[in-house]
């Protein structure tokens, strides 16, 4: 499914009605000159009634299938075609509008229907080069040959450059959209799994005060003489106090489940802790050096999936750049956190440390680029701040300022 919403196309095909037929009624009316008129409406009459088609294909779905959008484009093509070749063909003004599904195609639609879309368009120009109904503009205007092929030659240019332009950068967007689709959706599925293991960790903690009341009185059941003497009673206490101890197993199971997270580990936590968790995730041969600056006992903070996943990124990118080492460095003070992660590698280069944090800035041609992007938009977005920058002994330093305040510490 694409991102074009019906309700836009409908919009842009009533501007286009309503100004073709402003159009054909100026020039027949107004400026005098001869057109098919009655042709020329039955053609705009098209759209209209697919319009009101699209308004109820709209009430079913706000967005559309790429081909149903296709389709659409292609119908919109072919109608300016036919309007093209009733009133003078490539001569008239208004062909360059051609290139608006083309536009539309390219940002929106996969590249092969572009492509398809494209070609189809290029030979409508052709043609209606060659065959159409010309306009009667009076004996003195004179169009040379030359320049009715410069016509045709700069509108098939300008639809495979405009193809091509809108594609791409509609392709980068779409891309970055994704990435941060991805993370958001990464760190919500997080957030879920924490709190599914605190709702576990809440239930067999809340329910286990009643359970622990319900064994005492049926312990105090089991010891009545008139309730044993009737054996059925007794039966049936036995049954219950037996489907007692199974939901006590069944807490206990909870109680166990490593997904209770946030009762224990995810609720407080060291950054250094979160650090060494990322290291053992990414690393395969490296080794991790923890430095602490000024720091005799090192605070914990309220534990963040946004964190977590930053300093992933930003770990997991000193561990491919390093030869040995990655370190660690942590400077608590009053107000600020500081975290520096550095590699002994060969640095940022210079072309790109200013740019890093953009989309599509790497210091490799494999990678996208988009961790570091992901990353800086995760720390910034709570409030902290990223820096790149080259050591004195040119090793790439990444680092993250949190204010206190921030990480409630």
């Amino acid at each position: 499914m694409n991102t074009i919403l019906l309700g836009n196309l409908i919009k842009i095909r009533w501007i286009a009605i309503f100004g073709q037929i402003l159009a054909i009624c100026f020039v027949f009316y107004f400026i005098n000159i001869q057109i098919p008129f009655f042709e020329t409406l039955i053609i705009i009459f098209l759209s209209v009634a697919l319009n009101f088609y699209s308004y109820f294909e709209e009430r079913k779905n706000k967005s559309i299938s790429n081909i149903k959008a296709f389709s659409f484009l292609l119908f919109d093509t072919l109608q300016l075609g036919f309007l093209l070749f009733l009133t003078g063909g490539i001569i008239n003004p208004f062909s360059i509008l051609i290139l608006a599904p083309v536009i539309t195609s390219a940002s929106y639609l996969p590249a092969l229907m572009t492509v398809v879309l494209s070609t189809i368009s290029i030979v409508i120009i052709i043609i209606l080069n060659f065959y159409f109904i010309p306009l009667d503009l009076g004996a003195e205007f004179y169009l040379p040959e030359i320049y009715s092929f410069g016509l045709v030659a700069s509108l098939i240019i300008t639809v495979i450059f405009i193809a091509i332009y809108a594609y791409l950068f509609a392709s980068s967007s779409r891309k970055i959209s994704n990435a941060l689709s991805i993370s958001k959706l990464q760190i919500l599925n997080q957030k879920k799994i924490t709190e599914v293991g605190s709702l576990s960790a809440a239930a067999a903690h809340e329910l286990g005060t009643p359970l622990n009341t319900i064994f005492l009185i049926l312990n105090d059941l089991l010891k009545e003489k008139k309730l044993i003497d009737d054996k059925n009673i007794a039966k049936d206490i036995l049954l219950l106090k037996s489907q007692a101890e199974r939901c006590r197993e069944i807490l206990q199971r909870f109680s166990k489940n490593p997904l209770k997270l946030k009762d224990n580990f995810l609720e407080k936590v060291k950054i250094t802790d979160l650090i060494k968790i990322n290291f053992e995730k990414f690393n395969k041969n490296k080794i991790l050096i923890i430095k602490k600056i000024k720091l005799d006992d090192e605070p914990e903070i309220i534990f963040k999936d946004e964190i977590m996943y930053a300093l992933g990124n930003i770990i997991q990118n000193a561990i491919f750049y390093s030869k040995k080492n990655v370190t660690a460095e942590l400077n608590y003070n009053n107000s600020q956190v500081r975290i520096f992660i550095k590699d002994d590698g060969n640095g940022f280069s210079k072309d790109i440390i200013d740019k890093l944090g953009e989309p599509y800035i790497s210091k490799n041609k494999q990678g996208m680029g988009l961790g570091i992007f992901i990353a800086k938009n995760l720390i910034e977005n709570m409030g902290g701040k990223i820096n790149f920058f080259n050591s004195k002994d040119d090793n790439a330093v990444v680092e993250i300022i949190f204010e206190n305040s921030i990480l409630n510490i």
